[in-house]
This record gives C-alpha cells, sequence and structure tokens, in this order.
C-alpha cells in the first residue's frame, strides 16, 4: 500500500511539473474561482457572459466558455447552463434597455471537447448548435452577429470532487493533459469576425479544491495565472471562507481582480471591502432564490446591473494591465541602471518584460505577429545561477517564508535564536558541512560569505604561524606584513572589495571598475578539461609545457575517468606537485613581509570565469599542499553548492574537504538572499577568547533572517529528497544526467564550437572566436543570444563567446533535452552565416 501511495505521489508530481503557457493578451480572459463549492461561480459566469454580449456599449462580439473538469455529468453541466441562460437573459434585458433599433443575431454553441471514456460509451456529449435572434427595440434594423461558445472538457458521473470521481470511474487525467486543452482553448482564434472577444474559464469547487489528479486548482491553473474573479460566499461564515480563498491566491501569485457574492443579508459585501482596503473591487449580487423550481429569470434580471458593473472593472483591469505591460520596456531603460550591463549595447526591444515566473520558466511579455501575448522562457542562466524550486518547490517556498515573516518578522540575530536559523543549520552542517564542518556562520550574499570566510582564514594562519602572540595582542611584528591568497587565474569570487582582492586580474578587477585593485594574492595557472569532438580533453597551461615531466594521457572517454581517484598516481599529478612546489617556494623566497595566508578556489567549475572545468586531480594536490603546509583552505561553493554539479557539494567530486566555505544563490532556491560561510572548529576556536576583541566583528542586519532560513531548509530538504526531486538517483545520491549526452557530443563536434562543458545542471559552449572577438566583452555571441531570447524563447545570458544552459536540481529531463536541441539547430544555422 505504502509503495502505491508514494508511486501515485510521483505520478502527481510528474504531472504537474509542467510550467509552460502561452497567454494571449488581446483578449480579455478571466478565471472564476470560488470561496467554496455551491457559492454560485456558473451563475456569476452566465450573467457576465450576459452583460458582456448585451448591445449596450462597449460589448463583447464573442464569449468564449470553458469548464475544465466537470463532475455530475451529463445530469450537471455548467457549461450547458451557461449556454442555455445567457440567451433567455439577453431577451429578458432586451425589454427594458436599449432605445436604438437593433437585432442581435446570437450563435450559441454548448459541447464537451474531450468527453471521458465513461460518459461517451453511454451517452452521446453534448453538441449542440442554437441561433436566436435577440431584438432590441423594433425590427428591420442591421443585424449584429454575437457568439457564445460554452465547453466542457473533461467530465465524470460522479458528482463529487474530480479526484474522487477520476479514482472511482478509472479516469484518471493528468494535469498537463488539461493544462494542454486550457492552452488550446486560450489560442482558439476565429470565434468571431471584428469586435472583442472574452474567454471565461470557470474552475471546480474552491480555490483549494483538488483537480483530477489531487493537485489543488489554484496550483493547476497557476501556468497560465490568468486575473481571477472570486465568487465569495455571503453565508455565514463566508467572509473568513472567502479571505481564505483570497489570501491563498495571493499567496501563488494570481491577480484577484474582483470579488462578487452573494448578499445574504450580513453585510459580508461591505466587512470585505472595509477590511481589504479597496485593493479590489468588491460586488453584492441579490439573494439566489431557493426554490428549486424558480428559472431565475427574475434574479438576473435584478443582477443584471451588478454584472455590468463586473464587465466594466475587469475590462478596466485588463486595460490596465495591458498598458503597464506594454510600457516597461521603455520606461525601464529611461529609469533603471542594470548591472553587469552596456546600456547603450541594449536595443529597447531586447529588454525583456516578465511578468512573473512558474518553476523554471518566466512568462514573457512579447509581441508576436502584431499580437500581445505572455509566452513561457526558459530561464537558460537559471537566473544568475539561483534558481531551483520547479513550480511545486516554489509554491512551498512562498507558503513557509509567508509564515516566518508573519511569525517573525525580522529579530536581530547576535546572542538570539530563532527556529529557522537553527534548524537551517543543522541541516547545512548535515549535508554540505558533513564530515568536516561544525559551525554556520550567516550573511546576506554570496560575495559577502567571501568575505566573512577571508576574515576567519587569516585569523586561523596568523595563530597557527606565530603572526599573533595571542588572541588579546595585535601583531607583534612589523605591521607591514601582508597576508594574501593563493588563488587561480580565472577566479572570480565576486564585487565586494576584499573579495576582488583575492581574485586574479580580469575585466572585472580592471582600473576602470576597481581602481584599488592590487591584487593580494599569488594566481597560478590551472589545467582545464572541456568536451571536444566528443572526448574529454586537458588543456595544460603554458607554464607548465615546458616542463620536462610534461606527459601522459590528455584525453578521456568519459567524465568519469577525469574524476577517478587513481589519477593520483599518474604523471599528471608529479606534474602538478612538481608545478605548485616550485610556485610556493618561488612566492616564500621572494616574500620576508608576505605570507600566503589562505586557498581559495571555485571547486571543478569556474564560474564567471568563463564556465571552466579545471581538472580536479590539480585542485586535490592543491588542496592537499596547502594543508601540509597550514594553509587554510576555502571552497567557494557559492555556484556550485546544492547539487549545481550533480551532487550536494563540490567537494564531493574532488574527493576532499576545505576548512570554510562558503554557500549562497541555490541555498534558498533564488527566492530570497541569504548566504552562509561553514567552517570547522578549529577556525572557530581562533576567534574565542575573553576579549570581545578578538571575536569576529562582522555582520549585516539581515544576518540570518527568518524568511530566508526558512526557504533555505526547505529547498535543501526539498532537493535532496528523492520524492521531490525526481532527478534524484537515491542509491548513489546523486542527479541523474540532465543533458543528454548523444547531444551534448554532437556539440561539441560542430565546428563552431571551441569546447563544451556538461556536469550536472550546467551545460555551457564555448564558439570560436579569435583576437577580440573572445573572452568577456565579446559580442561574437550577441545575434545568437537575440535569436534564443527572441524566437526559441530561451533566456540566455552569454559570458562573452560562452554561451550555457542551466537549469535547476527539479528540472524534467526532457525539458533540458528540448532547450538542448533548440540551441543545437541555432549552432547548426549560426556556423553556416559565419
Amino acid at each position: 500500500m505504502l509503495r502505491r501511495l508514494l508511486l501515485r505521489f510521483r505520478q502527481r508530481r510528474r504531472y504537474s511539473s509542467s510550467s509552460s503557457a502561452t497567454v494571449p493578451l488581446s483578449a480579455p480572459t478571466f478565471a472564476v474561482f470560488g470561496a467554496n463549492t455551491g457559492v454560485g461561480k456558473t451563475l456569476v459566469s452566465a450573467g457576465l457572459a450576459a452583460a458582456l454580449l448585451s448591445s449596450r456599449s462597449p460589448s463583447a462580439s464573442a464569449v468564449s466558455y470553458l469548464k475544465p473538469l466537470q463532475t455530475g455529468y451529463p445530469a450537471d453541466s455548467d457549461a450547458r447552463f451557461v449556454f442555455s441562460r445567457t440567451p433567455a437573459q439577453l431577451c429578458n434585458s432586451s425589454s427594458s434597455s436599449s432605445s436604438s433599433p437593433r437585432a442581435t443575431r446570437l450563435v450559441s454553441s454548448c459541447r464537451t471537447l474531450f468527453p471521458s471514456p465513461a460518459v461517451g460509451a453511454e451517452a452521446e456529449p453534448l453538441r449542440e448548435i442554437q441561433e436566436s435572434v435577440v431584438s432590441y427595440g423594433g425590427h428591420g434594423a442591421a443585424e449584429e452577429t454575437k457568439v457564445l461558445s460554452c465547453r466542457t472538457a473533461y467530465a465524470w458521473r460522479e458528482p463529487v470532487s474530480p479526484h474522487l470521481a477520476a479514482e472511482k470511474e478509472g479516469m484518471v487525467v493528468g494535469d498537463n493533459e488539461v493544462r494542454g486543452c486550457v492552452e488550446q482553448w486560450l489560442l482558439e482564434e476565429g470565434l468571431a469576425e471584428g469586435g472583442e472577444v472574452w474567454k471565461v474559464l470557470e474552475t471546480a469547487g474552491g480555490v483549494a479544491s483538488p483537480g483530477a489528479s489531487g493537485v489543488l486548482q489554484c496550483d493547476l491553473y497557476r501556468p497560465f495565472r490568468l486575473p481571477a474573479i472570486l465568487v465569495g460566499d455571503g453565508r455565514l461564515g463566508g467572509i473568513s471562507s472567502t479571505l481564505s480563498a483570497y489570501e491563498t491566491l495571493l499567496l501563488r501569485g494570481y491577480d484577484v481582480s474582483a470579488v462578487i457574492l452573494e448578499d445574504r443579508g450580513l453585510s459580508n459585501d461591505k466587512f470585505l471591502l472595509s477590511f481589504l482596503r479597496n485593493r479590489v473591487h468588491v460586488l453584492a449580487l441579490p439573494q439566489i432564490p431557493e426554490d428549486p423550481l424558480d428559472d431565475l429569470t427574475d434574479w438576473f434580471s435584478e443582477s443584471s446591473s451588478v454584472f455590468i458593473v463586473l464587465k466594466d472593472a475587469l475590462q478596466s483591469f485588463h486595460l490596465n494591465r495591458n498598458e503597464q505591460l506594454n510600457s516597461m520596456q521603455r520606461k525601464s531603460k529611461d529609469l533603471l541602471w542594470w548591472p553587469f550591463t552596456q546600456h547603450n549595447l541594449v536595443p529597447q526591444d531586447s529588454v525583456t518584460v516578465i511578468d512573473s515566473r512558474c518553476g523554471e520558466n518566466f512568462s514573457a511579455y512579447k509581441i508576436k505577429d502584431n499580437k500581445m501575448m505572455l509566452v513561457p522562457q526558459f530561464d537558460a542562466c537559471a537566473s544568475w545561477w539561483t534558481q531551483g524550486p520547479d513550480s511545486n518547490l516554489q509554491i512551498e517556498l512562498a507558503r513557509d517564508m509567508g509564515y516566518a515573516a508573519a511569525r517573525y518578522g525580522h529579530v536581530m540575530f547576535p546572542e538570539n535564536v530563532h527556529e529557522p536559523a537553527l534548524h537551517s543549520a543543522e541541516i547545512l552542517l548535515g549535508g554540505v558541512g558533513k564530515g568536516w564542518a561544525s559551525r554556520v556562520y550567516y550573511s546576506d550574499n554570496g560575495s559577502t560569505a567571501i568575505e566573512i570566510a577571508l576574515k576567519m582564514a587569516f585569523r586561523k594562519f596568523s595563530l597557527d604561524h606565530g603572526i599573533l602572540a595571542d588572541c588579546e595582542t595585535s601583531i607583534k611584528k612589523e605591521r607591514n606584513i601582508q597576508l594574501k591568497v593563493l588563488a587561480l587565474n580565472g577566479s572570480y569570487h565576486g564585487d565586494t572589495l576584499g573579495a576582488m582582492e583575492a581574485q586574479a586580474p580580469s575585466a572585472y578587477t580592471s582600473f576602470l571598475q576597481q581602481p584599488w585593485y592590487s591584487g593580494r594574492g599569488l594566481f597560478l595557472d590551472p589545467p582545464t578539461v572541456y568536451i571536444k569532438s566528443e572526448m574529454y580533453n586537458l588543456s595544460l597551461p603554458q607554464s607548465m609545457l615546458h616542463d620536462p615531466q610534461t606527459s601522459g594521457d590528455t584525453c578521456f572517454s568519459s567524465q568519469a575517468e577525469v574524476f577517478c581517484k587513481s589519477r593520483d598516481k599518474s604523471s599528471a599529478a608529479d606534474l602538478y606537485l612538481s608545478y605548485i612546489n616550485q610556485q610556493l617556494s618561488e612566492f616564500s623566497l621572494s616574500s620576508n613581509s608576505e605570507y600566503l595566508a589562505a586557498l581559495i578556489i571555485e571547486p571543478v567549475i569556474q564560474g564567471a570565469g568563463g564556465m571552466l572545468m579545471i581538472d580536479p586531480l590539480f585542485q586535490r594536490i592543491l588542496v592537499s599542499e596547502c594543508k601540509s603546509r597550514k594553509i587554510p583552505v576555502i571552497f567557494d561553493e557559492v555556484f556550485t553548492g546544492f547539487w549545481r554539479l550533480g551532487v550536494e557539494s563540490a567537494s564531493e567530486l574532488l574527493g576532499c574537504s576545505p576548512d570554510i566555505a562558503c554557500y549562497a544563490k541555490l541555498m534558498t532556491g533564488g527566492i530570497i538572499p541569504l548566504a552562509a560561510t561553514l567552517a570547522t572548529e578549529e577556525v572557530f576556536e581562533s576567534f574565542r577568547s575573553d576579549s570581545k576583541l578578538t571575536a569576529l566583528l562582522h555582520g549585516h542586519s539581515y544576518t540570518a533572517h527568518p524568511m530566508g532560513c526558512a526557504a533555505a531548509l526547505k529547498a535543501i530538504q526539498w532537493y535532496r529528497d528523492p520524492s521531490t526531486n525526481l532527478n534524484l538517483d537515491a542509491n548513489h545520491m546523486k542527479l541523474k544526467e540532465l543533458w543528454d549526452n548523444a547531444l551534448v557530443k554532437q556539440l561539441s563536434s560542430l565546428p563552431n564550437v571551441k569546447r563544451v562543458v556538461s556536469i550536472g545542471t550546467l551545460c555551457a559552449i564555448e564558439l570560436k572566436a579569435e583576437g577580440l572577438d573572445s573572452g568577456y566583452a565579446s559580442l561574437y555571441a550577441s545575434s545568437l543570444v537575440q535569436q534564443l531570447r527572441k524566437e526559441d524563447d530561451i533566456y540566455v545570458r552569454p559570458l562573452g563567446n560562452v554561451i550555457y544552459l542551466m537549469c535547476g536540481p527539479c528540472t524534467p529531463q526532457d525539458s533540458c533535452s528540448r532547450q538542448l536541441l533548440k540551441v543545437h539547430r541555432r549552432l547548426s544555422d549560426f556556423n553556416r552565416a559565419h
């Protein structure tokens, strides 16, 4: 039984993994949600349709109504109710409205799109077409054609919740199937010739009622993020259920355009209007007759004025939304100063307007074929390497952060403790810090985590090497002593001043960017590994090529060979050891007052330096040599940590541990800034004494912010749980291969590709470019980038002539393959063009 439940849970997760949805904006489109079942959603849909189709200006030429999930069918059909009631309402309203002589021909249809086998086998689905003439003020006037289309997508006989009906009747519908049907309906054109078309989607039950797979309907339809009409509850207790439904929608990022509810004489609408402080329209309908024989003709007539107000409010919402989206490109160019961006190189029409995000995708505003649309755009740079959640985790993070914000707000951290900080520290030490770390120091971003790590390392080194007489006095030698770092060329550790001093000269540290930069370190040339022509190739730097020991394998057939520990006995290991010892010896001989007081490296992958894979053997030997000299070792895992490279910590790939390590980005799923610097107990002890002056005097106002800690706790648990992260190989605690190996090899064989790096959630491709067209300032890939963004809906942000795809630890493998195929096709075209 337990196995069946687990399988079913995984299936539900898989169904709801899709977060792709195209939403046209030309047609005003709204989703009708209910605060509960039985609150009158279908009455509101019918009344709104009648108001939209009435001839009073402005009016719609067509209304398309969709009920994606229907139970109790065919005895109960909301689509049929809207279909049958709207013509009657139009006829009824004609007698008291519109003095202009006009006749309206209403063409109505009601049918099921994809009737369930259970229904279709025993009863013909509704496929009715009706035409009726609705007269306004006279005969012989010019005829105006209007269309009403009412449809049901999936239906079950049992009058229960869709998830129960689907289970009882043995017909489960996947969430992706339902979403596909909705998207098809949204993209449908040709409903009316000219004029405005409105679309109304009516959900089943309440906001948090389950869909057919068991996923809540507010989550099921979240990829579309349609503006919501919330049908509230006018009954006793309805204020509570309505506000709960309202806040549930807000928590998932919906815009609630209006709240409408039945007036039961309890003034629920007045309280809601006051409580919501005019943030949303709140409308009250007359009480609905309880007599089942009442055809509701009088009720609809009495309610018509309310529905007209609702129609006008929705019209205004739609126009304001489109106007806002349409103006954002222009305003952003006038008001914003973007980081890492030369504004002269950014045309206004290339600015990506992001309406929202759902899982791995932006919902980006675009104009295609002169039509305004929201288009799913795969976030291939994982929003500066932070993005990890699928759409399910995104909702969980929002919930946990909301709870933390409501419970704590912000509380200062020194000498205090709260549950999110304590629990996230425990999971950090039991995960990325397992086996070596004992302390967690929180900060707010990766760069400051590095600053803290440097302070920790320098203190530990100073004590170990007698630079400090004890923990309470200043330096006992001359004050010209300088502590420097040992680091690698191509490194990048952040933009704060100390972090920049710890990295090799680059475009980021030039005089144009940082006139104070002096580069306080010894920067070694590392060997790199890359894929070219389907083989893993080892590239040695020029500083090693003249060494007489240069020999051994420079090609590998697989990544496993590159990381194999048997290489520790190879000639390459001897070469690396000789080079490292030579460099350290030369530094010691030339520097009487300078000490290499810390080693800082990005394990395995250098990110901002160009997505370079450093030979893990070289880094392993470097760490070993530093530890033998009592030089504290810092791993900068701001980029590489938390499954970015396929394992929880890149130290697992190297086969060695640091003394200090820095984490951020994926730690919170990118939903909020937070960083952590982990350290051994020995490093912590170097700050302990009876004097406050020897404490680590560093901190931030938002240190260990409860919202950030709550997000980190949820994200880390989610990534490492096979029941929530379907990419995780539980037997080996590694991610499965996310990038199709055969396709990666094909990419590496393209003539315009210099190298490929594929590991974990990263696939990077360096284009062949010579001279000024190479390096960080290269514009060689600009046209390719624009094609991928505009035509392939992949948001890429290159590092010079290096383009890369990055996903989250939970991104489905088929999604990665789709993006890689698009890039392969573009690169093939790009090669022909160049």
